[in-house]
């Protein structure tokens, strides 16, 4: 993979973002998404956020190889530190980081105010989809759309959200499963959750082999099963 031939999950992150943006790329993996966007004229300005030295000299080369150094910046931080008010962001970018991070991410940034100016969030975690949903939810983020998409045998799915005065009410299926994903109910999300399925049979037979009293746990992992199978019925 490079700069003008990002993979299929990047490639589509990179769909959602609007012409003209000013974008943070958070863990930005040699700088690929801003550097493909700035070469094809569609993003104004970016920054390729890394909080680890190794992988922030590679983003600095990726810029200076593809010669973007006046439209797209590395910067060495954590998490959403590396944007600064004068940079005027309004889009974010992260992607193949588990939900829960992407979250704390979030969160921290969202006490330092660097989400104020944010218009468009879009955020591939790779796993913990529901604590993330809960997060943009309880932070006043309203959930756009959502994809789904199989790449190289794994699943990954992509989150957008935007900033509203009123957010809508989901349920909690809506939380577990994504509220348009559920809607379309492609063969992918059918194919992710009957691998789900199985990962909780191999824990119901784990704790059947248990010596231990853990009647509540099976009651628990049965439940889920029982909340997966109706779902993709």
């Amino acid at each position: 993979m490079n700069e003008n031939q990002l993979s299929k999950r990047l490639e589509t992150a990179a769909s959602y973002v609007e012409k003209g943006a000013r974008l943070a790329d958070i863990g930005s993996d040699h700088a690929y998404l801003p550097c493909n966007l700035a070469q094809k004229g569609l993003i104004e300005f970016g920054i390729a956020g890394e909080v680890v030295l190794g992988p922030f000299s590679s983003a600095k080369k990726q810029i200076a190889a593809s010669r973007l150094e006046g439209t797209v910046e590395a910067r060495l931080g954590n998490g959403l530190e590396v944007i600064e008010s004068n940079d005027r962001i309004d889009t974010i970018t992260i992607c193949g980081m588990g939900g829960d991070l992407i979250a704390r991410i979030l969160d921290a940034g969202f006490e330092e105010g660097k989400l104020d100016n944010v218009k468009r969030l879009i955020l591939q975690p790779n796993n913990a989809e529901m604590k993330l949903r809960h997060w943009l939810t309880d932070n006043n983020f309203e959930i756009m759309t959502e994809t789904i998409l199989e790449e190289n045998s794994k699943i990954y799915e992509i989150i957008i959200a935007e900033p509203a005065t009123e957010v809508s009410k989901l349920s909690s299926e809506d939380y577990l499963f994504g509220k348009f994903l559920r809607s379309e109910k492609n063969a992918i999300f059918v194919r992710k959750w009957e691998s789900e399925i199985q990962k909780y049979e191999y824990i119901l037979r784990s704790l059947e082999q248990s010596h231990r009293e853990i009647a509540e746990k099976k009651a628990e992992v049965l439940r889920m099963i029982e909340i997966i199978e109706e779902e993709i019925k």
